[in-house]
């Protein structure tokens, strides 16, 4: 079985290049992953690892970065996934319940076949919801990640949280909202892709200004490199102009 490889055919190596005589030095006990590579090279891409990538980088907390890579060795016993700095080198991992697993391990949670299910299932239904929002389906997108939150998935729950505020948002449900956008933050106070504007757009959208200056503050300070995108620059200017408008006297307005 594909999920049980994973798990057991774990291969201590060294990720260093091919001229490096030395001895990997044995893993510390208390060692802790702080990244990720998934190798999509010809042969592990023809064995489904951008099916893993894909499911790693969706259910993986904000500070474990997922990264493709070039090929890892070991080539037909793929897809391999390596874990940094530690030196491991996973094989069989071609299922979306084998990326799960190992994410869930990240997590120090559970990772029997229920818990690996309803994350899975979250995310399926987090990737219809996208589908029916792209389509302008609102309350559609609404019910679905709603049921991905309540299966309480161990990974990937910011991510849900954040599209649900983005869908209420465009139902202008701002109050809900705002609250999914604080939720999100809550369980990943570094990811300012998304929930850190959807909580700045609620505030706009409630006539908060100030509120909504300083969230779009806080993503330049997490993130400077939002200042380049136009539409963040849109919303910068627009609450700067609201906030100007409102301190100005009433015989100026």
């Amino acid at each position: 079985m594909i999920v049980s490889n994973c798990v057991q055919n774990v291969v201590w190596l060294p990720l260093s290049s091919s001229n490096d005589k030395r001895k990997p030095r044995p893993l510390s006990p208390t060692a802790k992953t702080e990244h990720i590579r998934v190798c999509t090279n010809r042969t592990c891409r023809r064995q489904g690892s951008m099916q893993t990538l894909e499911i790693m980088r969706a259910l993986s907390p904000p500070d474990l970065p997922i990264n493709s890579c070039g090929c890892l060795g070991r080539c037909g016993a793929g897809p391999n996934v390596a874990l940094v700095p530690e030196g491991i080198i996973i094989g069989h991992c071609g299922t979306a319940a084998a990326a799960a697993r190992i994410i869930a391990r990240h997590y120090e949670h559970e990772d029997d076949d229920a818990t690996i299910r309803k994350s899975l299932d979250a995310l399926a239904l987090r990737k219809r919801a996208q589908v029916e929002f792209d389509m302008g389906n609102f309350p559609q997108a609404d019910l679905l990640l709603s049921q991905a939150i309540h299966l309480k998935p161990f990974g990937g729950l910011h991510i849900i949280y954040t599209y649900r505020s983005q869908v209420r948002l465009a139902m202008k449900h701002y109050l809900e909202a705002l609250e999914d956008a604080q939720n999100a933050l809550n369980l990943a106070p570094q990811y300012t892709e998304q929930a850190c504007i959807c909580e700045g757009d609620a505030f706009m959208a409630m006539e908060q200004y100030d509120a909504a200056e300083k969230s779009y503050s806080m993503c330049l300070q997490i993130d400077p490199t939002i200042r380049s995108s136009k539409a963040f620059k849109s919303r910068v200017a627009q609450v700067q102009e609201k906030l100007v408008a409102a301190n100005m006297p009433d015989n100026q307005q």
